[in-house]
Formats: structure tokens, C-alpha cells, sequence
């Protein structure tokens, strides 16, 4: 990335701010949630072997939402039998909000969880100097392998920790969505690798094929409004914009050229389509789920 461009996970209040923005504008959340509901529950029916505990690693669970709405998936599948959640998340305000969110919750006491307030790279060499021998039988990472320096070092290493029958979900952006084609046209200006890979479900997947790793993937149709990013000086536009590009002030550190060849693209019919005078962007997801032989 140019010196001039800032990342904006260096200021964690504007990305929190840029990211609730993105979860009220998009169906992102919608769209997981009727995977949970509908595909999710055929997925862990197998997993569990007839086992009195179930263990389950959430990495980078956030403030948790998603994770429990998994978690209550996976008791109805398997009632009676406890869970063992490990969570690891680095943010100490989402882990905070989880905790949160798990003391306003009846019902909850067949989970125990782990608080890892850790990056995956942190609980891999934690991991690794404890010598655990705790295999899973249900992994999870959500949205969160373009914040590690390796994404297929870190998904063959949470691989290697499952359990005969165990399953890694993964869910990234579509190699085909909007965000796919910005960061294949501007990966050199947008991609700042100590921080954040421009990867999706199209690297991972051809990393799999490559391995002989078979896994099954589900497209998840979303979608986001991005019609104020058009909009000069709009502060939420900014905010989108911001998110969009993960750079900090982006519509006012980056060169002319730099930002109206991104506005251009944006709005172009490989990103989004336009209805009813708003700009829709193509926010699809791709869930690719990895089976442990038994």
C-alpha cells in the first residue's frame, strides 16, 4: 500500500463505526443466518460420534451473535450433550460485548467457554506451547482469514485440530461478489498485506483442490447499499467507503486517480446493479465446509 494510505483497522473506533455501518446497509447477517437455519443443521447432524461433549473452536467470533445462533443449532441437533467453546477473538470490546451478550441469555448452561483474547496466530503458538492434545469437532471461522498473514497455513492448521468427523466452516467473500473483482483490479493499492489479505473463497478453494482437501460450498446471496459513497462528503458514504477500500479517510488520502478509478468501478455491473436510484453492491458469500474423514 502506498505510505500515504493508512489501514483502517489502525483506528478501531472508525472501523467499528464503518463496520456497523456495513451490517445495517448490507444482508450480510440475513444471509448467514438463513444458512444457520436451513444448511447448518444437516452439516452438524454428523458431527459428535455419539459423544457426551462436543468441542468447539469460534476463531475471530466478534461479539458472538453468530456464534450462538451456531451453538443453538447444534444443541437442538444434539441435546443433552455439553459443549466446550473456546472463543478466540483480539478485540477486547467484541469479546466484552460477547460476554455480554452470553450473561443476557437464558439457557446457556450446557456451553462452557474459553475466553481467548487472542489473534489465531496468538492461539496457535498458545496451541502449540501447551501441547494440547483437545481435538474439535466443530471449528468455525467467520469472516475472518483476510486479518492473518498466511490464510492457508492458518485454515491447515485448524484443520489439523479436528476430530474424526469434524467439520471446519469457513465463510469468506465470493471470488465473484463485488469485493473479488475491486480487490483483482486494485490489489496493489488496496492490499496491505502486514495487515490484510484481499483473499476470498476463490484463493481458498483452489489452495484445497491443490491439497486434495474435499469440502462442500454454498453460495450466499448478499447484498449492500453503497449509494451515498457517490455522494460527495457524505459522512456515512465516507464511512462505506472506508470499509470497502480498508482505508482509513480513503476519499481523502488517496489520489484523485486512485479514488475515482475505485467510484468507477463501484458503480460498474461486475460490482453492483442500480435500482430505484440506489447503487447495490454484490456482497455474496461462499461458505466451504471442510469434512474430516472419520
Amino acid at each position: 500500500m502506498a505510505s500515504s494510505l493508512k489501514s483502517l483497522v489502525h483506528d478501531d473506533s472508525r472501523y467499528q463505526k464503518s463496520f456497523q455501518l456495513f451490517l445495517e446497509r448490507s444482508s450480510e447477517h440475513q444471509c448467514m443466518r438463513d444458512f444457520i437455519q436451513n444448511i447448518l443443521p444437516d452439516i452438524l447432524a454428523s458431527i459428535g460420534d455419539g459423544k457426551s461433549q462436543i468441542n468447539v473452536i469460534g476463531v475471530g467470533s466478534g461479539a458472538g451473535e453468530i456464534d450462538l445462533e451456531m451453538l443453538s443449532v447444534l444443541h437442538l441437533k444434539h441435546p443433552g450433550v455439553t459443549v466446550d467453546n473456546e472463543v478466540v477473538e483480539p478485540s477486547s470490546q467484541q469479546l466484552h460485548n460477547y460476554k455480554v451478550l452470553v450473561s443476557q441469555k437464558p439457557g446457556l448452561d450446557y456451553i462452557n467457554f474459553t475466553w481467548n483474547k487472542m489473534t489465531s496466530s496468538e492461539f496457535e503458538q498458545h496451541w502449540k506451547a501447551k501441547t494440547m492434545t483437545k481435538k474439535a469437532d466443530f471449528i468455525h471461522m467467520i469472516q475472518m482469514l483476510y486479518y492473518v498473514k498466511d490464510p492457508e497455513a492458518t485454515v491447515s492448521f485448524f484443520q489439523s485440530l479436528l476430530n474424526k468427523n469434524g467439520k471446519l466452516l469457513i465463510i469468506l467473500v465470493s471470488g465473484e461478489s463485488g469485493w473479488g473483482r475491486l480487490w483483482q483490479t486494485y490489489r496493489s493499492e488496496l492490499c496491505n498485506t502486514e495487515i490484510s489479505q484481499c483473499v476470498t473463497t476463490k484463493d481458498i478453494k483452489s489452495f484445497l483442490d491443490s491439497s486434495g482437501v474435499s469440502y462442500q460450498n454454498y453460495i450466499l446471496p448478499s447484498q449492500m447499499d453503497i449509494t451515498e459513497c457517490f455522494s460527495e462528503g457524505d459522512e456515512k458514504g465516507e464511512l462505506l467507503l472506508d470499509f470497502l477500500t480498508e482505508v482509513l479517510d480513503f476519499s481523502k488520502t488517496a489520489s484523485p486517480k486512485l479514488k475515482s478509478g475505485v467510484l468507477e468501478l463501484l458503480r460498474h455491473p461486475d460490482c453492483s446493479i442500480e435500482s430505484s436510484g440506489r447503487v447495490i453492491f454484490n456482497n455474496n458469500l461462499e461458505v466451504i465446509v471442510i469434512n474430516q474423514p472419520s
